[in-house]
């Protein structure tokens, strides 16, 4: 049986998901707006949701449901949809320093 990570979505941003419009394709979600949170083993994201439904903490919209396999789903109204993570662009090394240095030589 499948192991499913939760991830569940901080509260303060929980108005604003409820209030977003439904886009089609998959979700882009960013892995700062998310807690950790418990696993569970179901045979799909529906079984956990519905196992988790008089839980402690149930699975809410917005929240997150990652596989072993790195399969992500995102709880909306009309259910689980694909999601994936998007991570920020790291700098190039020293970019930072040659824009301090270019300050000084101004």
């Amino acid at each position: 049986m499948p192991c499913y990570r939760i991830h569940h979505l901080k509260d303060h941003l929980r108005q604003s998901f409820r209030q977003a419009p439904h886009v089609s394709g998959a979700a882009v979600v960013k892995p700062r707006d998310y807690m950790p949170g418990d696993s569970i083993e179901a045979r799909s994201p529906y079984a956990a949701y519905f196992e988790l439904k008089s839980a402690e903490r149930p699975i809410e919209l917005g929240d997150l449901l990652e596989s072993e396999s790195g399969d992500l789903r995102i709880f909306k109204f009309v259910g689980f949809e694909e999601a994936r993570w998007v991570l920020p662009e790291s700098k190039p090394p020293g970019s930072g320093e040659a824009a301090a240095i270019l300050a000084q030589v101004e």
